[in-house]
C-alpha cells in the first residue's frame, strides 16, 4: 500500500538482460535513470526474485502483472518461461501475463492456450513491436479463446521509439471492429493511445463498457493535457494504473503525482488497484458456494 491506498502495478517487464535488444536496455537506461532497476538484476543479468520482491515492498506495491514478449523485430524475446521464477517467489503478488504474435507463433491461439495453463491472467499484443494488425485473421482464434475463458486482452495503443516497430499498428481504430466483433471479451488498450491518438482511446472507452486504458508510460502530471478533450474524473473510471517499469522513475513516485492531480476520493482507489482487480484478478476468484438447500 501507499498512503493507506492498495497498488496494483498492472504493465512491468522483468526479462533476463540477455534475451533484449540493445534498444531496450537504452530505453530502460534513459526512462529508468532515477530508479535502483538495476539492482533487481544478478550479474548476469537475470532478474533475482528475492531483489524484486523487495523493491516492489519497498516502492508499496501489493501486486504486479509481468508481461512477457515476443517482439523480435523491437525489443528482443522475454519468453513467458522467464518469468515463472518471479511468479513461485511471490504468488500472492506476482501474476503472469502471456504474449503472442503471429509472425512468430504458427498458431497463436494454441500459444495463448499454453501460457494462460502455466497461470497467465491475460493475453497482450503487440502490434506495434511486432508489425502486425490487430486485425490479422490468425488473431481470430485468440479473441476466440479468450471470450470463452473470460480472459482479458491488452493491446499496445500509441508508437513506439523502438527501431523495427511499425507505429500505425497503434491507432486504437483499428481496434474497433475487433471490439464490436467480441463483446464478452474486455480490451485494454495499453498506454491510452500514446502520442497522436489519446482522444481515439479515451472515445473507445468512454463508448464501449468493454475497453479500459492503461496508464503506462505515462506521466501522470501529463494526463490533464493528454485528455483535455475529456471529462477527466468521468474518464479516470476507465483507467487502470501501471508503470511500464523499469522505464519509469520510481512506481511510488508515480502514485503520488496521480494522487497529486485531485481526483474524486471514489475514484483514486479504483484507479490504482480496483479496476484492476475486477479486470484482471476477480474472474480469478470462485464464487462463494451455494448455500445449503
Amino acid at each position: 500500500m501507499i498512503d493507506g491506498l492498495a497498488v496494483i502495478d498492472a504493465h512491468m517487464h522483468v526479462p533476463r538482460l540477455s534475451t533484449v535488444s540493445p534498444a531496450w536496455l537504452k530505453w530502460a537506461e534513459d526512462f529508468g535513470q532515477d530508479s535502483p532497476w538495476r539492482g533487481v538484476f544478478g550479474p548476469g543479468g537475470d532478474p533475482v526474485p528475492a531483489r524484486f520482491d523487495a523493491l516492489l515492498d519497498a516502492e508499496g506495491v501489493d501486486t504486479a502483472l509481468l508481461f512477457a514478449e515476443y517482439s523480435p523485430r523491437a525489443t528482443g524475446i522475454q519468453p513467458v518461461e522467464d518469468l515463472l521464477p518471479l511468479i513461485a517467489h511471490n504468488p500472492a503478488r506476482f501474476r503472469l501475463v502471456a504474449n503472442v504474435n503471429p509472425d512468430v507463433h504458427p498458431d497463436p491461439a494454441a500459444e495463448a492456450a499454453r501460457q494462460l495453463g502455466l497461470g497467465a491472467v491475460a493475453v497482450k499484443l503487440h502490434p506495434v513491436h511486432g508489425a502486425f494488425s490487430p486485425e490479422d485473421p490468425a488473431l481470430r482464434a485468440v479473441y476466440e479463446l479468450c471470450a470463452e475463458r473470460g480472459v482479458p486482452v491488452i493491446t499496445h495503443t500509441g508508437g513506439s521509439i523502438f527501431p523495427g516497430s511499425d507505429p500505425s499498428a497503434g491507432d486504437p481504430q483499428l481496434m474497433r471492429q475487433v471490439i464490436a466483433d467480441f463483446p464478452a471479451v474486455t480490451f485494454v488498450l495499453a498506454h491510452g493511445g500514446r502520442g497522436q491518438w489519446y482522444n481515439e482511446a479515451a472515445e473507445l472507452a468512454l463508448t464501449c463498457d468493454n475497453v479500459w486504458l492503461d496508464l503506462a508510460g505515462l506521466p501522470p502530471k501529463r494526463l490533464p493535457d493528454y485528455y483535455a478533450a475529456f471529462d477527466l474524473a468521468a474518464l479516470a473510471r476507465k483507467w487502470i494504473f501501471g508503470t511500464d517499469w523499469p522505464g519509469v522513475p520510481g512506481i511510488a513516485r508515480n502514485v503520488r503525482a496521480l494522487a497529486a492531480l485531485g481526483l474524486p476520493a471514489d475514484i483514486l482507489p479504483g484507479v490504482l488497484a480496483t479496476h484492476a482487480t475486477h479486470v484482471y484478478l476477480a474472474p480469478l476468484t470462485p464464487p462463494p458456494p451455494a448455500p445449503d438447500a
